[in-house]
């Protein structure tokens, strides 16, 4: 596994690392990123809570086109996968600025569609295109001082899952009182403004490396055997996001039919339980700087475990659904920021790590999704429980025959990811 030390550093690593004491501009950068991750992460969620409202639409029925939810997730995984290792090679200021374009054009195709197929390509384009969070999230990781890197990982993480909320929350509120269309219309406008004005303000530094702009997709396979812990944080995070992906994607159709029958705007307020994920993001990050990523990662795994038979109680008692809510959320965001964290510092490739660790734990994501769909029109809500049980047992297992080699990579001394 091949790491940098302090004795380490490539030639032009002084160009990337932090200031030795913070700013107020380093800290309204990371201010910044946050709400920019926040917006955009928020695009690939916008349709999950929309269900009834897009299948209302267009005659069809919620369980029919809750494909288009998974749609997204794939999407997203696609984007990673082609544009994320760019980070590694080219200006992120003007990557950003034009997937920022590129998405706020598929989200006004998305609120324009006329029909399934067309809304589907245009979630799929507008997923694949907003992958900003993950272009910024190595840049935090290379500029923070090591002793408080995970701890600044967390806050732009803390921003996504904030955006994930707002998707439910105010995309079910708008939903029910603008339309859906309008949902997709405004998210253009505030990615657009979020966007540009991120990228207006992004350091243009980077590092040259050889190799054609893609060459980082043909190194990821090799990437992933070389390190242990990549591969274990991928995998590991591939079944925790999975199973809350297949809760998470399929809970509007649960509260909209029976045995609850709220509407579109009451089920999107349930996603205020999300909000676990943003105030369990800093401590987490405290405690992978404190303890490693492996502690961190296998209590999560315990408390999602936990979370899936109170998952399943809550198909008929409300009280179930709001406690397995706040445990799955803050199992997925503590296991997140440990495994992030350990993904960008366990090679001298952040961004390439990056793209293995995220395009794992959509692909997964996508997957359950997918599978819970099906489940739920088959079996009902204890079918997908029986996914997220299932996608939790392969990420765990998976894993668990192979002993870390390494304390989490934050721990380890005089390490960096420049």
């Amino acid at each position: 596994m091949k790491t940098l030390s302090s004795s380490t550093k490539g030639p032009d690593a002084s160009s990337l690392r932090p200031p030795a004491a913070p700013t107020r501009a380093s800290g309204l950068l990371l201010l910044l990123i946050a709400v920019c991750s926040a917006v955009t992460a928020a695009n690939i969620y916008l349709a999950a809570p929309l269900l009834t409202l897009i299948a209302r639409d267009f005659g069809s029925t919620p369980s029919a086109v809750a494909w288009i939810a998974s749609v997204a997730q794939l999407g997203y995984a696609v984007g990673l996968l082609f544009f994320a290792p760019l980070g590694d090679t080219v200006n992120r200021r003007r990557l950003v600025g034009a997937l920022t374009l590129v998405t706020t054009f598929a989200l006004v195709a998305s609120a324009a569609a006329p029909g399934t197929g067309v809304l589907a390509v245009a979630v799929f384009v507008a997923s694949g295109a907003t992958v900003i969070p993950q272009l910024l999230i190595p840049l935090v990781a290379e500029r923070a001082p090591a002793a408080r890197r995970a701890r600044q990982v967390a806050a732009v993480i803390a921003g996504l899952f904030t955006g994930i909320v707002a998707a439910r929350v105010l995309g079910g509120l708008a939903g029910q009182a603008f339309g859906w269309r309008w949902v997709f219309a405004g998210a253009a406008v505030l990615t657009l403004t979020l966007g540009l004005a991120t990228a207006a303000v992004l350091p243009t530094a980077r590092r040259p490396r050889s190799g054609g702009p893609f060459s980082g997709i043909a190194a990821l396979p090799g990437l992933m055997r070389r390190s242990p812990d990549l591969w274990r944080a991928c995998l590991r995070q591939a079944g925790m996001f999975g199973a809350w992906s297949a809760v998470w994607t399929s809970l509007a159709l649960l509260l909209t039919g029976a045995p609850y029958h709220l509407s579109t705007a009451t089920a999107g307020l349930f996603g205020l339980f999300g909000l676990t994920a943003s105030a369990v993001a800093p401590l987490a990050g405290g405690l992978v700087d404190r303890f490693g990523a492996a502690k961190v990662v296998r209590s999560a795994y315990l408390v999602a475990a936990v979370s899936v038979p109170l998952f399943w109680a809550g198909g008929r008692a409300l009280w179930a659904l709001f406690l397995a809510a706040v445990a799955v959320h803050a199992a997925l965001v503590a296991s997140h920021v440990a495994n992030q964290t350990l993904a960008l510092t366990t090679t001298d490739t952040p961004a390439a790590a990056n793209t293995a660790y995220v395009v794992s734990g959509f692909a997964g994501g996508a997957l359950a999704s997918a599978a819970a769909g099906p489940a739920f029109g088959h079996w009902g809500w204890g079918g997908v429980c029986a996914v997220a049980a299932v996608w939790l047992a392969v990420g765990w297992g998976g894993t668990a025959v192979r002993r870390p080699t390494d304390r989490a990579g934050v721990r380890a001394e005089g390490r960096v990811t420049s």
